[in-house]
């Protein structure tokens, strides 16, 4: 089981972009996906070797990661 710092989004971001007070980061888009409502945030950082984005998307468990929550697909129920 993952502790609640691996969840979050702070959590998430230091894992993958290691900011630091040198290595600002940058909140460049939240929103909800139009087709299924789900949140995301892309965050930015500036290094000298250029940009680096990543997408976290927040899962129905309400942990953030970076690959999306997996889609619920229609099911055809029998009576």
């Amino acid at each position: 089981m993952k502790n609640s710092s691996e969840q979050s989004l702070r959590g998430q971001i230091e894992k993958w972009l290691a900011p630091s007070p040198s290595i600002p980061l940058h909140v460049t888009r939240f929103s909800r996906a139009a087709r299924n409502g789900k949140r995301y945030v892309c965050v930015e950082t500036s290094l000298p070797a250029g940009t680096r984005a990543l997408f976290f998307f927040r899962h129905p468990d309400g942990c953030w990661c970076v690959f999306p929550p997996v889609a619920e697909t229609p099911r055809l129920h029998f009576i």
